[in-house]
């Protein structure tokens, strides 16, 4: 202990028996604190400005509240998929992102002006100065050191502003509700409903329906322009990433941005340099269209865009934690947190010389999924 601890200290008994102020007098003084300056905020209670600032604490806390359930019912139920412009359906479509931006940023905003108010209007100032000393506390400094926590909390007047406890409690509960939404919302899905189908969990949009093909498809920036590959159109050494295009999609605006903005849809197809040794995947011997080669770009650590690649070493990076994927080994991993390999897309050129997917990924394609073998 520093200096200034007085003598004489209580007994445990003697401690027992002692009221909150006397604990934090004794506190005080043993940790050798000095009281330089008190003032109450509002030394007269009850008055019409005390009871008008306890109003404007409450509504901003309400508003928190309201924002948050604001946030929560734009989030969970405006229409979010995509409507092509010149729709009625468009605007409102347009409107979520910004809708749940403004909510939610509304509801933490309040939330902090609220506890900003409450902190200038009602907690007392106070400038104190305190020894700092070394080692552990014993149990005396404990006791007091919670008495004037509590003491803390009486001077506050929290204890008896009910309006502003009620609002702040309520603002913060739906506000942390609306903050489990937001990772959760997206998450909850049956991987088991609908396996079958292309929106299942365990397959993409490379998936061919009703014996349609499924081509690669360039994007070049405009999401309706539809631009075939052939193997010609890309160099020895070269990738690019491609997406999947039906006939049927041609004229589907929603079809053509969402076959760009589904999240497992991206691959990245390689054309390796002629000669280039390559260990096949037990199985996939025949996933290659010559010394093309197709990947999922979804990183199997968190997935990320595995979006970097040196033709020499034919390693793919993914920059977020910095693994590393062999193409001339089967997109095995050879560095960084990523410990399964990246699917492999079987691709073929149909009759009129276009590259095409033989079938969708034969395993499912992002981090850490629970059925994968690799």
């Amino acid at each position: 202990m520093s200096g200034g601890k007085p003598d004489g200290l209580p007994s445990e008994a003697e401690l027992a028996d002692m009221d909150r102020d006397e604990l934090v007098k004794l506190g005080t003084a043993i940790d050798g604190v000095e009281l330089v300056h008190y003032e109450e905020r509002w030394p007269v209670k009850g008055t019409r400005a005390e009871r008008r600032a306890e109003r404007t604490v409450a509504l901003w806390f309400t508003i928190a509240a309201l924002a948050g359930l604001a946030f929560l019912g734009a989030f969970l139920f405006w229409p979010w998929k995509y409507e092509a412009p010149h729709t009625d359906e468009h605007i409102l479509y347009s409107l979520y992102t910004p809708l749940i931006g403004f909510t939610l940023g509304l509801s933490i905003l309040a939330l902090g002006v609220g506890a900003l108010l409450y902190t200038k209007k009602f907690i007392p100032e106070e400038l104190a100065v305190q020894q700092r000393h070394d080692g552990g506390s014993p149990e005396i400094d404990k006791a007091t050191v919670l008495a004037e926590l509590a003491d803390a909390g009486v001077r506050s007047t929290i204890g008896r502003r009910s309006l502003i406890k009620r609002t702040a409690g309520l603002g913060a509960g739906v506000f942390g509700l609306g903050v489990l939404a937001v990772p959760l919302g997206a998450l909850v899905k049956n991987p088991w409903q609908d396996s079958e189908t292309k929106n299942s969990l365990w397959h993409t949009g490379w998936k061919a329906e009703n014996g349609e093909k499924v081509y690669l498809r360039r994007h070049t920036g405009r999401f309706h322009d539809v631009e075939l590959i052939r193997p010609e159109d890309l160099a020895a050494g070269g990738f690019e990433t491609v997406f999947p295009f039906r006939e049927s999609e041609r004229d589907d605006e929603e079809a053509l941005v969402a076959a760009l903005k589904r999240a497992d849809n991206p691959v990245m197809l390689i054309r390796l340099r002629p000669g280039q040794e390559v260990v096949k995947r037990d199985g996939q011997e025949e996933f290659n269209y010559g010394d093309f080669y197709a990947y999922s770009k979804i990183c199997t650590h968190l997935g990320c865009p595995t979006s970097l690649y040196e033709q020499q070493t034919g390693l793919l990076l993914c920059p977020c934690h910095q693994s590393q994927f062999d193409v001339f080994h089967y997109g095995k991993p050879r560095f960084g947190p990523a410990t399964r390999a990246l699917p492999q897309l079987p691709i073929t050129v149909d009759e009129d010389g276009y590259l095409i997917a033989r079938g969708d990924f034969i395993e499912a394609v992002g981090p850490a999924f629970w059925e994968r073998k690799s």
